[in-house]
C-alpha cells in the first residue's frame, strides 16, 4: 500500500504526483496543513523529521525527500520505466535532478513567497507570524523566509533565484537544442519530471514568459510536456482561488520582476 503525505500547492509533492500516474498506481493521500504547523506535529515529525513534504510511506517502510521517493518508485515498479537505462542518460537525468534540488527548489520557493505567500503572511498577526518564522528549524531557511519577507522581489535571496532560473533556461535551450526532444534524449524521463513543477509555478505566477521568451525549442519542450496526460494532476489539484491568486500575485511582481532579470543580464 503506498500512503503520500502531501500539502496544499506542493511543488515538490507535484512531481511524486506526475510519477505516480505515469506509473499508473494507487495510492492514499494524506494531506498536512502548512499553515497550521501540522508538519511539525509529534507524529509527522517521526515520520519525516525535517517537518517537511512529501513522505511516501510504502507497506510500512517510510522514503523522504521528492527526488528519491520518485527513484524508489521507478525502481519499486519497473512497468513503464522513467529512469534511461544508459548509464551516461541516467547521469544526465540525475544532474537536472541536482539543479531543481540544490538551486531551482530554493529559487521557486522564494519567487513564490515574494508573491503569493508573502501577503498571506501580511494578513497574519506579529504574533502568528513570529511563530511561524520561529518553527522554521533551518536558521538559513528561516532568514530567507524572513528577508523575502520583508524586502519582496528586492531581497537578495529573489534576485538569485531569478539569477537561478536564468542560468537554468540557457542551459535547457541548449540541451534540448542538442539532444532533445526531451532533458535526456528521446525518452521522457524523471528529468522532465522532476522540472515540471517549478516551470508550472512560474506560469501560474505570469512569470514564465519573461526566461522562455526567444527560447522556442525549451518553449516547444514545455507544450510537450503539458500536453501529457498526467500533466493534469497538478492542475487538477489546484482550486480556482488559488491558481486566481497565483497570477494576481504574481502579475503585482512581475514589472520587478523582469527589472530585476534585466540587472543580472546586464551584470
Amino acid at each position: 500500500m503506498l500512503q503520500l503525505y502531501t500539502a496544499r500547492n506542493s511543488i515538490c509533492t507535484q512531481k511524486v504526483f506526475i510519477t505516480l500516474d505515469e506509473k499508473k498506481l494507487d495510492y492514499e493521500m494524506k494531506v498536512i496543513n502548512l499553515f497550521l504547523n501540522e508538519q511539525y506535529s509529534p507524529e509527522y515529525l517521526k515520520l519525516n523529521p525535517k517537518g517537511v513534504v512529501p513522505t511516501l510511506v510504502h507497506d510500512g517502510r517510510t522514503v523522504v525527500e521528492s527526488t528519491l521517493i520518485c527513484e524508489y518508485l521507478d525502481d519499486s515498479y519497473p512497468a513503464n520505466p522513467l529512469i534511461p537505462n544508459d548509464p551516461y542518460r541516467r547521469a544526465k537525468m540525475r544532474l537536472w535532478s541536482k539543479l531543481i534540488d540544490e538551486a531551482l527548489f530554493e529559487a521557486t520557493r522564494e519567487i513564490s513567497f515574494s508573491a503569493t505567500f508573502r501577503e498571506k503572511l501580511r494578513e497574519m498577526t506579529p504574533s502568528q507570524r513570529e511563530t511561524r518564522f520561529r518553527n522554521v528549524g533551518d536558521p538559513e531557511r528561516r532568514a530567507r523566509y524572513m528577508s523575502t519577507y520583508e524586502h519582496g522581489v528586492d531581497s537578495p535571496y529573489v534576485f538569485q533565484a531569478i539569477a537561478h532560473f536564468e542560468k537554468a533556461f540557457k542551459s535547457m535551450e541548449a540541451a534540448l537544442g542538442e539532444d532533445g526532444p526531451w532533458l535526456t534524449g528521446a525518452s521522457y524521463s524523471l528529468a522532465d519530471i522532476n522540472l515540471a513543477p517549478y516551470v508550472a509555478r512560474l506560469e501560474y505566477l505570469n512569470l514564465l514568459d519573461l526566461w522562455l521568451g526567444g527560447r522556442p525549442t525549451t518553449q516547444a519542450w514545455w507544450e510537450r510536456v503539458k500536453a501529457r496526460e498526467s500533466f493534469s494532476v497538478i492542475d487538477e489539484r489546484l482550486t480556482q482561488d488559488e491558481k486566481d491568486h497565483m497570477w494576481k500575485h504574481g502579475s503585482a511582481i512581475r514589472e520587478r520582476v523582469a527589472a530585476r532579470l534585466k540587472e543580472y543580464l546586464a551584470a
